[in-house]
């Protein structure tokens, strides 16, 4: 099984699939696009590969059966809350920064970290060439960075992206097609739509990639839109837009229609956030509905400047729901 995307999506995916490892053989496709926080501090100063997606990755697949494994995937994940140059700054990133000055490449960083973790499954850059992303606006405005696409300013909050690239034009990792020409199943998503799940579609060959496997695709929708992304959008049209950048849909589309905690939706509507309507039909393929609302509290770290989500998918939930679907496609 193949798993694309980035960030916390990503992971929550990985963790709940993560149970059935002697099942599945797990590889996670991750973007390359990341410039925001310790990920893009670290990149602007080394100018190495972005880590914090592959980070989060090889943390969720991260052995995690005793105690001393568990304190391993913690300090990964651990974040600096204080200290001069520290503070903001996620252990795991600085790690993987350190491996890949010793080791000579990203990759060999990765493999070297997934060792210490444990780590069951692999973790696969989109490419390995440095890339940014770029967003172009309705009325013609365009953002540079993943970063700034991330958190627009607000004049464009409402704005919808009407075209996104990659600059340089990069082509596929090699390893990230063989992945997804050989997969089972291929999971997209959930995550932030444009600067997780289609900054991965937009690198050179991927869209051709996942039009040529023979491989069902499935779509795990968004739980909540984005401001400056998906403002007003619903899963009909997140599902647009993945069409007008792979020429394809989704076989299979997995949407939340269960209820989401008042206090957390009052605190989304603030920022002019909502639920993700699903407002499917019969032309979108196959639509498997459910409750897949995670029912613990998200704690953001000391020390993390970036807007986090509040309200993400159960991992358990959304694993049960994906092997049902692998076992009978």
């Amino acid at each position: 099984m193949v798993v694309i995307g980035g960030g916390t999506g990503t992971h929550t995916v990985l963790r709940g699939l993560k149970r059935y490892e002697k099942q599945l053989d797990l590889t996670a496709i991750v973007t390359m696009a990341d410039s925001g926080g310790s990920t893009g501090r670290l990149r602007d100063e080394f100018g190495f590969l972005p880590v914090g997606d592959v980070r989060m990755a090889l943390a969720a697949l991260a052995k995690d059966i005793d105690s001393h494994q568990e304190l391993l995937r913690e300090l990964f994940l651990y974040r600096f809350s204080k200290g001069e140059g520290l503070s903001g700054h996620n252990f795991g990133n600085l790690l993987l920064v350190a491996l890949t000055d010793i080791l000579g490449s990203e990759e060999a960083a990765i493999r070297a970290a997934g060792k210490v973790l444990g780590v069951q499954g692999g973790v696969v850059p989109v490419t390995t060439e440095k890339v940014h992303l770029i967003a172009g606006y309705e009325k013609g405005a365009v953002l540079r960075s993943e970063h700034e696409i991330d958190e627009p300013p607000e004049a464009l909050s409402k704005q919808r992206i009407v075209d996104l690239t990659v600059s340089p034009d990069v082509r596929i990792n090699p390893k990230a097609e063989e992945a997804i020409l050989n997969a089972d199943m291929v999971v997209v998503g959930p995550g932030d739509l444009y600067t997780s799940v289609l900054a991965n579609c937009v690198v050179s060959g991927m869209a051709d990639a996942l039009r040529r496997t023979r491989a069902p695709m499935v779509y795990v929708s968004n739980l909540m839109t984005k401001v400056g992304q998906t403002h007003d959008m619903g899963v009909k049209e997140h599902l647009a837009e993945m069409r007008r950048y792979l020429k394809r849909r989704p076989d299979i589309v997995v949407v939340n229609t269960s209820s989401f905690p008042e206090d957390l939706l009052e605190r989304y509507a603030a920022d002019g956030e909502f639920p993700v309507v699903n407002n499917t039909d019969k032309t979108d393929g196959e639509i498997i509905t459910g409750d897949y609302v995670a029912s613990e509290e998200v704690v953001t770290a000391s020390g993390d400047v970036l807007k986090r989500s509040l309200i993400r998918h159960d991992s358990a939930k959304l694993a049960d729901t994906l092997l049902d679907i692998l076992t009978r496609v």
